[in-house]
């Protein structure tokens, strides 16, 4: 049996909570200060994912317990040997594989650094990350009766490794593109780089609000620890699809914009039974805040390299070709993997809502 390991670390407070229950009711300074000397550790066992064909894998959760800001600002070859550390640790485990989760995925070089000093191949999970994104986005308009060809479509964060590659995959299916970044200088080079090969018309700025406004697609692969989307921002009937850990739209979205649809785009079911038990507590389930049966896709991609026997560092650094997502994609998909149902913020989106969304939407245009 093939076996993998996946770092991942807390992205909020909650996940603290969620991840150690003995954190709850600390401060949050506390807390903080608790994370800055933290020892890695295993977090869980995954068991029971297997593929159509019978393939069965086995897979750890390791942790490097730093928060999003902290991975930001501690030295980075602290942050480094910390997430090096939480690796070695699957590798004790028989881990052939490793998986780079949230910002651990994001810190220094994208994964090229760790991968060079880990023992095993290592991998951000971005390709998978990008193609569930992008099918998600579409499966919500499909979902808001929205012709793509017709629409506009916004990429939060289109500078980066993820936004680059979901604008490219997006553009051939929509009528106008808009990327957004915060440096106005790295954006303005990288549209004039690749505007000339994308076959609908494009723009950018660096002002979230101005380029939401326009927006009737709205893809976030920003990273960012702050809010950039407020209700106040969106046009009705918009559908917006957030691929950015922490979170990038204001909760209060999902209360005040009845007609909007908002969804979370990197999540996919996983084949067979799987489960994931805490290793400090045997009989427990581990809850990472999604909904049982499903994995995040940068996860998913190390389960579905290891399920495949592809024992390589399939993701690292800043570009991705447009042909490893489509060939990730249907690795996946052979493997049995599908797109999780749509959720928002932790909540299920049943086909009920999608109505009430699209009457809302309806009103709002009139």
């Amino acid at each position: 049996m093939n076996r993998f390991c996946f770092v991942i670390h807390p992205t909020s407070l909650d996940d603290v909570a969620r991840y150690e229950p003995g954190a709850v009711g600390k401060g949050e300074p506390i807390i903080r200060k608790i994370l800055e000397w933290m020892p890695p550790y295993v977090a869980a066992h995954i068991t029971g994912v297997q593929a159509p064909d019978g393939r069965e894998i086995e897979g750890w959760f390791v942790s490097a317990p730093l928060l999003p800001e902290q991975m930001l600002t501690l030295p980075r070859e602290e942050v480094f040997a910390r997430i090096g550390r939480a690796i070695e640790l699957g590798v004790e485990r028989g881990a052939q594989i490793a998986g780079l989760g949230a910002f651990s995925g994001i810190v220094g070089d994208g994964g090229v650094t760790i991968a060079s000093r880990s023992p095993i191949p290592v991998t951000t999970g971005n390709t998978l990350t990008i193609a569930t994104g992008v099918e998600s986005l579409f499966r919500g308009a499909a979902a808001m009766d929205i012709v793509p060809k017709q629409a506009t479509a916004v990429v939060l964060g289109a500078t980066g490794s993820i936004g680059a590659a979901c604008l490219t995959l997006i553009a051939e299916r929509v009528g106008r593109v808009i990327m957004v970044a915060p440096n106005a200088t790295r954006l303005a080079a990288f549209h004039e780089r690749v505007a000339p090969q994308l076959p609908v018309p494009s723009s950018w700025t660096t002002d979230v609000a101005a380029a939401v406004a326009q927006g009737d697609l709205i893809l976030t692969a920003a990273a960012s620890t702050r809010t950039l989307i407020e209700p106040e921002d969106l046009r009705s009937g918009a559908v917006v699809c957030e691929l950015s850990l922490p979170h990038t739209i204001a909760p209060r979205v999902v209360e005040q914009r009845p007609d909007v649809l908002v969804i979370e785009g990197g999540t996919l079911r996983m084949p067979g039974r799987p489960r994931w038990e805490r290793v400090r507590e045997p009989g427990r389930e581990f809850r990472l805040g999604i909904s049982p049966g499903t994995a995040l896709a940068c996860m998913s991609e190390t389960m579905v390299l290891a399920l495949e026997g592809r024992f390589e560092s399939y993701t690292l650094g800043r570009g991705i070709a447009r042909e490893r997502v489509v060939e990730m994609w249907q690795m996946a998909q052979r493997c049995g993997f599908t797109l999780a149902d749509m959720r928002c913020f932790d909540r299920s989106i049943g086909e009920d809502q999608v109505k009430a969304i699209r009457r809302a939407a309806a009103l709002g245009a009139l």
